[in-house]
């Protein structure tokens, strides 16, 4: 009989077992992972979970019992220190041997990190660590204007905090969405209060707050780094696994070597509409990455052909953005972005590589299309509707 063993016990991985079962695998499968936490999805972490308007329950992928219910070895606190590709066997950190037959892996990402006390935002943990701290009031410092900065300055100031963000950037999200739009994303949490310093860098995280490049030293009861995440490959590199941005992969989610695979965040993968590499880190890739992964583990022809897709909800605006924004060479709104009730389209030789569409729904799969169709677009057109 077959062993699959997935390392990771995230989204992708808990995707992934569910599909091997879904798909007829009648083999043992042992999910991995280093938290202590069954497999949960991360969205609600910055977002409503960590607001306090959903319940701890909401957050996991399946309940207690499915793991064994579906034979699913799922082994928590359990971190795996080495893959032996000519073994097919992954080391524990407890020194036992696992061995596998197919190997995915889906270690997803972690957060880059400050020297000092400084607070952090990817686990279950991190979340209601921080919803206790905004619980209390105070002032709140937030290193990085990034989404998870951003999600969090929302979060600090929806429960009452003082809140000051700090970020080198010329304007919020300016790599991710460039500086006419960022700087959309900057005025309304101006509007909300909260005291935005951009050009300027934290240089060191103290007991009370923050020394920025300047010299000028800011005072906070806490803060919060979101200067975004790295990929976990180190089990891959030391393995001799093709790395690059991430565990690199052809189209079907298959690594260098022929019995391994990777997905979600720590996966590089080849996607067929933009004909390159991509690491994405979104909550959607892990979500269809896993079952991608599953089938092509089981031989079935598949890719994983899913646009990059992001949503975020920050005070009174909800977003969804597709797409990558890589080499586009215009930009074309529809609807006004002051009124924030727009759709924003990024193109690149007359054809739309990403859209982004704000407090405007049901848009997304139409978006979508024209990204996948590769057509040739008017920008009036476009503009108008």
């Amino acid at each position: 009989m077959a062993t699959y063993v997935i390392v990771g016990a995230g989204l992708a991985g808990a995707k992934a077992a569910q599909t091997l079962r879904e798909e007829g695998f009648d083999g043992e499968i042992v999910l991995i992972g280093a938290e202590s936490e069954r497999p949960y999805e991360r969205p609600p972490l910055s977002k409503e979970y960590l607001q306090g308007r959903s319940e701890r329950n909401d957050i996991f992928v399946h309940a207690p019992d499915w793991y064994a219910g579906n034979g699913v070895d799922l082994r928590l606190g359990t971190p795996v220190t080495t893959i032996e590709l000519e073994h097919h066997v992954v080391r524990l950190g407890d020194g036992s041997r696992q061995p596998y037959d197919k190997l995915l892996i889906a270690t997803g990402a972690v957060p880059r990190r400050l020297p000092g006390p400084a607070y952090y935002l990817r686990t279950v943990a991190d979340s209601e660590a921080l919803r206790r701290r905004f619980a209390e009031g105070g002032s709140v410092l937030v290193v990085g204007a990034s989404w998870i900065g951003l999600e969090t300055a929302a979060a600090a100031r929806a429960a009452g905090c003082a809140v000051t963000v700090v970020e080198p950037e010329p304007t919020a999200l300016n790599r991710a969405l460039g500086p006419e739009l960022g700087a959309l994303f900057a005025r309304l949490h101006a509007s909300k209060g909260v005291d935005l310093r951009f050009g300027i860098a934290a240089a060191e995280i103290t007991e009370d707050g923050v020394r920025l490049s300047s010299g000028e030293r800011l005072s906070a009861d806490l803060v919060v780094a979101g200067i975004g995440a790295a990929p976990e490959v180190g089990l891959a590199r030391n393995a001799g696994l093709d790395v690059g941005q991430g565990i690199r992969t052809d189209a079907s989610l298959r690594t260098s070597h022929p019995d391994v695979y990777a997905a979600g965040d720590v996966a590089e993968f080849l996607h067929p509409v933009y004909g390159r590499h991509l690491r994405v880190e979104h909550w959607a890739n892990a979500l269809h990455g896993g079952p991608v992964a599953a089938r092509s583990m089981l031989g079935q022809e598949v890719v994983h052909d899913r646009l990059p897709y992001f949503f975020t909800d920050q005070y009174e605006l909800g977003m969804e953005f597709s797409g990558d924004i890589e080499g586009h060479d215009e930009i074309v709104y529809r609807g006004d972005p002051e009124s924030l009730e727009f759709i924003v389209y990024w193109l690149r030789g007359g054809r739309v590589i990403a859209g982004m569409n704000v407090n405007t729904w049901d848009v997304v799969d139409g978006i979508q299309e024209l990204i996948r169709s590769g057509v040739q677009v008017d920008a009036k057109e476009l503009s108008s509707g």
